[in-house]
């Protein structure tokens, strides 16, 4: 594997998991604002993002890379509302997608067709991400401050159930 691909890899590993850590205070702070399903919806984020950095992981193990965690920063912990807790997970699921398309790239020029071809379920999944993100912060703006609204929202959101999910070529 090319140096600046293994690196990169090893970035985005550190990547996940600061993600994890940032949805994990987010679920804190959700919950402590009463907000039960938006805080499970949220801690069902921190155990996804744990699957995304273990898949990275197995993959540089497989192909005999070393893996290199650094330490990660002390994510946010307070928050504006229920809305800016999505739009700064929207924000930070973009700086994903674009670390991700940065390795893609490295790859592709290094001719690492074997990342290339791995990291292409991590490109769909960030489609998903982001998604997820804007469903959430629209279904915050269609209760316009309601909340009964928003009440049956926050409801809806707590039925999400982890399923981890099979990363190919490593599940």
């Amino acid at each position: 594997m090319n140096a600046n691909v293994a690196r990169l890899m090893n970035k985005q590993i550190n990547m996940e998991y600061f993600s994890a850590f940032l949805y994990l205070a987010m679920a804190e702070w959700l919950l402590q604002n009463d907000y039960v399903g938006a805080s499970h919806w949220m801690f069902v984020q921190y155990r996804e993002e744990l699957n995304h950095a273990e898949g990275i992981v197995q993959y540089l193990r497989r192909v005999g890379e070393p893996v290199e965690l650094e330490v990660l920063e002390k994510p946010k912990k307070d928050f504006d509302s229920i809305l800016s807790v999505f739009q700064e997970a929207l924000a930070h699921e973009e700086l994903i997608t674009a670390s991700i398309n940065e390795i893609v790239t490295a790859a592709m020029e290094a001719k690492d067709y074997s990342s290339v071809k791995f990291l292409d379920w991590y490109v769909m999944e960030q489609v998903e991400e982001e998604e997820n993100q804007k469903d959430n912060i629209l279904g915050v703006e269609c209760a316009h401050g309601h909340a009964a609204a928003l009440m049956h929202f926050d409801a809806k959101l707590g039925t999400r159930v982890f399923t981890p999910e099979p990363i190919p070529f490593i599940n």
